[in-house]
């Protein structure tokens, strides 16, 4: 998420309340989480085992709770809560805004574009012409859909992230201030639902067909022209690149990538990544081919058991 325009090092400390390491001028130009960042950027990192990754990453102001040495070029906000610092910046720099009406007057609606009955269309959403956007479909703020989309009866694209810190008190949610980007000739079937990201975009890219009953995480990038079955459930961060096909019932972990015209199949279990242009199957999915040959030899064990014992 960039902010809308340079602040300095000294300004975000005091927006949040933390000291600083560097330069007070050192410029500050946006926020984002550590698979998304970019030079100007701030991360947050609130344990040691991730300090050097968020150190050594392309962020230059770590939001972190403890002084360490700095990083030539880099800067630090020191705060005793990295987590609850993040979530200001969030709510000063993308606050909630509450709707009093259907269609948002800053919504841009393009040519042809038909919106059904009972739609809610939120603040600063942008959607492209000769589009059909079924009844009942929630379109949360920012959100940004392309030409010739799709959209069936109560789908809901742009809540918040699933994303938690325990805390002694319960569970403390981090702020989601991303958007949901769709692009050109996508279909989203009905009762689907596709999360923004936390800092960046969850995307859908152009021509992906996905059935009804889908979940996508947050700042998950699906490619061109993928088919998604109904019930599949995709985590936080994962890359599916182009023509992936992925049916029924199938579940994936988090930050994985998944392969060029890779094909899942029905009730499989992704638990990492996975190649380009080959079959999968089961839990943890491996190769087709590999794990059917495995589930015949299993059914086979209570005959080798038999015929053990029947040895003399």
């Amino acid at each position: 998420m960039k902010f809308p325009k340079q602040y300095t090092l000294k300004e975000i400390a005091e927006l949040i309340g933390c000291e600083f390491v560097g330069p007070d001028a050192f410029p500050v130009c946006g926020m984002n989480e550590i698979h998304v960042v970019e030079p100007g950027d701030i991360v947050f990192v609130d344990h040691p085992k991730y300090y050097d990754k968020a150190l050594q990453s392309a962020a230059t102001v770590i939001l972190i709770n403890k002084t360490v040495d700095c990083p030539e070029g880099k800067a630090l906000l020191v705060s005793d809560d990295p987590f609850r610092d993040f979530n200001k910046l969030t709510q000063h720099f993308k606050p909630f805004q509450s709707a009093d009406t259907s269609i948002s007057s800053s919504a841009v609606i393009g040519q042809g574009t038909i919106i059904q009955p009972h739609c809610f269309i939120g603040n600063n959403v942008v959607i492209g012409s000769n589009c059909v956007i079924h009844p009942n479909v929630c379109i949360y703020d920012d959100t940004i859909i392309g030409d010739h989309v799709i959209i069936h009866a109560g789908t809901v694209l742009g809540a918040s992230a699933f994303y938690y810190k325990k805390r002694p008190e319960g569970y403390d949610q981090l702020l989601s201030g991303g958007r949901v980007i769709i692009k050109n000739n996508v279909h989203i079937g009905a009762l689907c639902t596709i999360d923004r990201g936390v800092t960046g975009d969850t995307i859908i890219n152009e021509g992906s067909k996905l059935d009804n009953q889908i979940q996508i995480g947050h700042d998950t990038v699906v490619g061109k022209n993928c088919l998604i079955a109904s019930q599949v459930g995709i985590a936080g961060c994962v890359i599916i690149e182009d023509e992936v096909t992925i049916w029924g019932q199938v579940g994936s972990t988090s930050a994985i990538t998944i392969g060029e015209k890779a094909v899942i199949l029905a009730q499989s279990g992704i638990s990492k990544s996975l190649e380009g242009h080959k079959t999968y199957f089961g839990y943890p999915a491996e190769e087709s081919r590999l794990k059917l040959k495995e589930l015949a030899m299993i059914k086979k064990i209570p005959e080798i058991i038999a015929q053990l014992k029947n040895k003399p």
